[in-house]
């Protein structure tokens, strides 16, 4: 029988060594993006203090893709969805690393 703490560790050494391969650029690192499924828009364009048109230049999309977002009319997908799951965690990421465009 193993020991729950050598599980534990050998779980940490792995997802150490994982990220070891990503930070060296080895595609092949083994970590895994889990996004949600769902994200409320609303939710987030309003944590950002954005209106809908300043919200939807900012992230490149045209507005009346986040109003159908917003209205629960389309969900966003793929890159969409992976960029407004990072805006959830932090609002100001885009102006962060790509300036406030003034």
């Amino acid at each position: 029988m193993v020991d729950v703490t050598e599980e534990i560790f050998a779980d940490l050494m792995e997802g150490f060594e994982q990220i070891r391969k990503h930070g060296a650029g080895d595609p092949n690192h083994g970590l895994r993006v889990h996004l949600p499924k769902t994200v409320d828009v609303a939710a987030i364009r309003k944590r950002t203090g954005s209106s809908q048109p300043v919200f939807a230049g900012s992230i490149g999309v045209p507005v009346d893709t986040v109003r159908q977002w917003e209205q629960g009319r389309r969900q966003p997908k793929g890159a969409a969805l992976v960029l407004l799951a990072m805006l959830e965690k932090n609002p100001r990421l885009v102006e962060e690393v790509l300036g406030s465009g003034t």
